[in-house]
């Protein structure tokens, strides 16, 4: 039911994983736990997947069951809490599938990110009418209200790159990006002065990969990996897909898209050239 599933925040990932650890290290299968507890195998799954916030009571069992000692229960506890604050993406949930939900409650805790785009300007540095374009055109059954709601997003969204800690931002554009004419001359004008604005900060790195550069490893999509500041909350991608996004975690594959990613602003154009070529592009529009 809409406004009723949950969404995975940073703090039910690191309270999913310390319940995971907890149990290993217990030495305990979930079966075990099950019959101790009451708690369904399913259940028991999904809460150490993040796939469903515990109530307090079975939480609390479990860290009598694994016989957890201060104050590792007090953290335990904690992190329950603040894993029912609602997160960046609950005002507009209804607008979004769950996955990029998560996505978006990733990105406000991020301390960097660092996006491939083969296809469109990223949304943090979209304008409303350049995403209203694309919406209306990739998604042409979708209603006004919806896509309202969804550059409402985006315009909250672009919070983290002016807050007092900002996300620090690479991004890597295919050369098509900036030549496909979304929306029109005037979009597309307004568009290239607000990404010549974002590439002012210091928290912002924009390269643009060109055409001869030949045949590259983004080639296969679009991705985001996203880096936290707290140790305890592993890097992971968030992978565009026709069909479907999704979050991508472990370690080996997280670090082939980092080497891809590496692969591609070694290829891409320094960060002045691209801004000289946005800037040329900008004038052929004339």
């Amino acid at each position: 039911m809409a406004g009723k599933r949950t969404v995975l925040t940073v703090r039910l990932r690191r309270l999913a994983a310390m319940l995971h650890e907890m149990r290993e290290t217990a030495g305990l299968s979930k079966e075990v736990v099950s019959a101790k507890t009451g708690i369904n195998v399913t259940t028991l799954y999904r809460i150490e997947t993040a796939q469903a916030r515990p109530q307090r009571r079975t939480l609390t069992a479990m860290l009598e069951l694994y016989e957890i000692p201060e104050p590792q229960r007090s953290d335990a506890l904690q992190l329950l809490v603040d894993a029912l604050k609602p997160g960046m993406a609950r005002s507009f949930e209804d607008a979004v599938s769950e996955v990029y939900g998560a996505y978006i409650n990733f990105e406000a805790e991020a301390l960097s990110a660092r996006f491939f785009q083969a296809s469109y300007v990223p949304g943090l540095l979209q304008t409303a009418a350049y995403a209203t374009a694309v919406y209306q055109t990739t998604m042409p059954k979708i209603s006004d209200q919806v896509v309202e709601q969804r550059i409402r997003a985006r315009e909250e969204r672009s919070w983290v790159l002016t807050k007092d800690d900002p996300l620090e931002l690479w991004v890597v554009l295919d050369e098509a990006v900036i030549r496909r004419l979304v929306g029109g001359k005037e979009v597309m004008r307004e568009q290239f002065e607000r990404l010549r604005y974002h590439t002012e900060k210091r928290n912002v790195i924009l390269q643009i990969l060109p055409f001869d550069a030949g045949a590259h490893p983004g080639m296969l999509g679009s991705f985001t990996l996203l880096d936290f500041p707290d140790p305890a909350d592993p890097e992971l991608v968030y992978v565009e897909g026709i069909a479907s996004d999704e979050l991508i975690e472990g370690h080996p594959e997280v670090r082939r898209y980092g080497v891809m990613f590496d692969q591609l602003r070694a290829m891409a154009l320094s960060p002045r050239d691209s801004i000289d070529m946005i800037s040329d592009t900008m004038r052929d529009l004339e």
